[in-house]
């Protein structure tokens, strides 16, 4: 049993089931041991080591850039460590209470996170990973790895997408550069929280963590799409910084998010092992950059094997500048589902798993979907929901006999898996 493992196995996943109470039908996704189950391939590829992969490219980018920025005393190693083979399955401890996120924050629900059982879950964030690395004695490294949110169906949102995580910790002469001959300044004290830092942090500390990672994060977008662009810094809430920031670029006429950040919460490190220490933190979300960087139009490109799209990649220069070239635009098939949800399973929850399931068994086929119609019957006050399906597929059109088998094979697991009643 996955429950009783300390250290659970990275390719067992079993079938997960959901946590909350109020849900008691099995989640049929991710069972790795079903060959059945065409979400596999999630796992079984590795994008970021698939040289001819945009996602390569953009994240040997940020490495480049790091690397060429951070060098050791002497100019012969790079300060930052790249951590890129962390396991995938995480305590939900490290995902979740290391990092601060309250007990009733809406990123640890069942709709949001994919659990395992009670203790694991799959990452959602490279941050579950700060935690152990900085009590190993890690001060200044990048992770890097696929996370999973369960999400909406659509062209910029799949459950699986990649992050770089960069962390920087300052002792107080590497933060201020202190003489050897002095006494260091103070990082730390007892004061009032701020919109401007933390109740341990001193005014002179915040101030030039803040300006350090502001400056960092400016050369590293100016390193991505050149200098020609406006920036704007936007504050943000995050339970692990404080404060926090959204760093936004202005790029092809739309302002777009690239990446988020802020001071690492002192009570974070506190509770990693780190009492003397300050730090920063940022991640990026590499689809959403490599969608603007390269012109891709739908999030599901990043996992086709078709040779067209791949060509086009291959032999590239991770610092080059190019657009993709769209090969083929096949059209849309459309089909709607409409059920009674089974008694006791509400409509967020449906959705979740609903989701899930046309994900698993339409695979690349789908498109998008949306929940069209909602609607309680006055009566029996049972609960019915419609949802739109689009099937399109990016290396042949598609014909309806084949949609049509896809479809009537969501249909039957809706029925077998979940209860509902075709309307």
């Amino acid at each position: 049993m996955l429950g009783a493992c300390k250290t659970p196995p990275e390719f067992w996943f079993g079938p997960l089931r959901c946590i909350s109470a109020r849900m008691n039908f099995r989640v049929s996704v991710f069972r790795l041991k079903s060959q059945k189950c065409r979400y596999s391939t999630v796992f079984e590829r590795r994008l970021l080591f698939e040289v001819g992969n945009p996602l390569y490219l953009l994240k040997q980018r940020i490495i480049n850039f790091i690397y060429a920025k951070y060098q050791m005393r002497g100019g012969m190693s790079p300060q930052f460590a790249v951590i890129d083979n962390q396991p995938r399955v995480v305590s939900v401890f490290d995902n979740f209470d290391s990092l601060l996120v309250p007990a009733n924050h809406v990123s640890r629900s069942v709709q949001d996170t994919y659990y395992i059982n009670e203790d694991y879950c799959l990452r959602a964030h490279t941050s579950a990973h700060q935690h152990s690395l900085i009590r190993q004695g890690l001060d200044n490294f990048l992770v890097i790895g696929d996370v999973y949110r369960r999400d909406a169906i659509d062209s910029f949102h799949f459950p699986c997408f990649h992050q770089v995580e960069g962390v920087r910790l300052f002792s107080s002469a590497e933060l201020f550069g202190d003489s050897v001959t002095r006494d260091p300044k103070p990082l730390l004290m007892n004061d009032t929280r701020t919109e401007k830092k933390q109740e341990q942090h001193t005014v002179e500390a915040a101030e030039c963590l803040v300006k350090d990672l502001k400056a960092t994060l400016e050369s590293l977008c100016y390193h991505i799409f050149g200098t020609n662009y406006d920036m704007r810094w936007v504050n943000a809430t995050f339970p692990f910084t404080y404060p926090s920031f959204e760093l936004e670029v202005y790029y092809e006429d739309r302002w777009i998010e690239v990446l988020g950040c802020g001071i690492m919460e002192q009570n974070l490190l506190k509770m990693a092992g780190i009492v003397d220490k300050v730090g920063w933190a940022f991640g990026v979300g590499l689809e959403r950059l490599a969608m603007a960087l390269y012109g891709i139009p739908d999030i599901r490109l990043f996992w086709s094997r078709d040779s067209g799209f791949l060509s086009q990649f291959s032999g590239k220069s991770p610092n080059e500048n190019f657009k993709y070239v769209p090969v083929s635009i096949h059209p849309q098939v459309l089909y709607d589902l409409s059920f009674w949800l089974p008694e006791g399973v509400g409509p967020e929850e449906m959705a979740a798993e609903t989701c899930d399931l046309i994900r698993s068994i339409g695979d690349q086929l789908i498109e998008q979907v949306k929940i069209t119609d909602t609607f309680e019957h006055p009566k029996t006050k049972k609960t019915s929901q419609t949802y739109r399906l689009v099937y399109r597929s990016h290396e042949q059109a598609l014909t309806k006999e084949a949609v049509n088998k896809v479809h009537l094979k969501i249909k039957q697991k809706m029925v077998e898996n979940y209860g509902v009643i075709f309307r």
